[in-house]
């Protein structure tokens, strides 16, 4: 996501994070950052870094969820030469790398809990001994931790160290999903939009139609505002008439007529291919049908309210059980005037 990006919003949410950020920023305790994928948690931490007295010193980011479970802790607390099979030399990790200055751990959920125990050991003590190795390092370093997962949650579970999480929650900065941030989508939109023109060469920038303003509106934004620039972008991109409002925009890139479909066969408890599933029949009296459109709208009614039902009206899973995408429902609940909430 861009760094620029994130400094542009307007709703109460967005702005109280950002402020809680400025704010915790010259302190030297840890700060974890709670978020949804493609709220800018990363951006956050950069935000909490510069504004530091650590500003000249690096800024040493870590996705814990990239690295298999056996090179994590040789990641972060580096190692010795032949302390493991393929260590043919001596290795600092990434705590002697952000010495002085901020070391950023993104995805921190992922963590065995051995990892754990080692990184509340850096953090109450200054000092991370390296694999293979007795003698402890001192460092200097401001751990700024992210993830979407609940951690209070995971430790009520015994899947995170409640010590570990007390020392790392002197400051929590919920990040507010876009969703929720109003009066945003379309700032960042426009943004985005007049970005995309600028690259394409166009001479002017349209804007949307007020068709697709409410459509991202009423859109929930899964991924957030990198969803939301791949959306824009790629509208921009699609648009050929750079003198009239945008007038379409497509939420899911994958969406075709021509998809293909692969035939599922479930398979039993003994690992044996089920038979074919059936396509499922309206009931009642089929020789009493004089409307063919009019039943097949009923029926079609029937099973999404149906699933509905099942799903608690979460419209995505009801989508997903129905083999439709998020916007095809929408269009189906629209159509037979369905309610959100039953």
């Amino acid at each position: 996501m861009d760094r620029e990006v994130q400094f542009i919003g307007q709703s109460g949410a967005f702005l109280d994070a950002v402020e809680r950020a400025s704010r915790a920023a010259p302190m030297r305790r840890p700060v974890l950052v709670i978020g949804e994928r493609g709220t800018g948690k990363e951006l956050i931490a950069e935000r909490l870094h510069r504004l530091s007295a650590r500003w000249t010193e690096p800024l040493v980011t870590m996705n814990c969820a990239a690295l298999p479970e056996t090179l994590i802790e040789a990641e972060l607390f580096g190692h010795e030469a032949g302390a493991f099979t393929g260590a043919t030399r001596a290795r600092t990790g990434r705590f002697e790398e952000a010495d002085k200055g901020t070391l950023f751990l993104d995805e921190l959920g992922t963590l065995s809990m051995g990892a754990q125990e080692r990184l509340l050991r850096a953090v109450e003590y200054g000092e991370v001994t390296r694999i293979g190795s007795s003698k402890p390092v001192r460092v200097d370093v401001r751990i700024v931790a992210a993830t979407n997962e609940d951690l209070p949650k995971m430790a009520e579970q015994g899947r995170f160290r409640p010590d570990l999480l007390d020392r790392l929650s002197f400051e929590v900065i919920t990040l507010p999903p876009l969703r929720v941030r109003e009066g945003d989508i379309a700032v960042l939109a426009d943004y985005f939009g007049r970005r995309m023109a600028a690259e394409l060469h166009w001479d002017s920038w349209p804007g949307f139609a007020s068709i697709v303003q409410k459509a991202m509106e009423e859109y929930l934004w899964p991924g957030n505002v990198r969803e939301l620039r791949n959306v824009v972008e790629r509208a921009v991109y699609r648009w050929d008439d750079w003198t009239k409002p945008i007038g379409h925009v497509q939420f899911d890139p994958f969406e075709s007529p021509w998809k293909p479909v692969a035939p599922v066969r479930p398979e039993t408890a003994e690992g044996e291919a089920s038979a074919p599933m059936r396509t499922v029949a309206p009931s009642g009296d089929l020789d009493s049908v004089a409307d063919l459109r009019a039943a097949v709208d009923a029926h079609e009614r029937a099973i999404i309210e149906h699933h509905l039902g099942r799903n608690r009206f979460n419209q995505r899973q009801t989508a997903k059980a129905l083999g439709l995408t998020y916007d095809q429902l929408r269009h189906c609940m629209k159509k037979h005037g369905l309610s959100d909430k039953g």
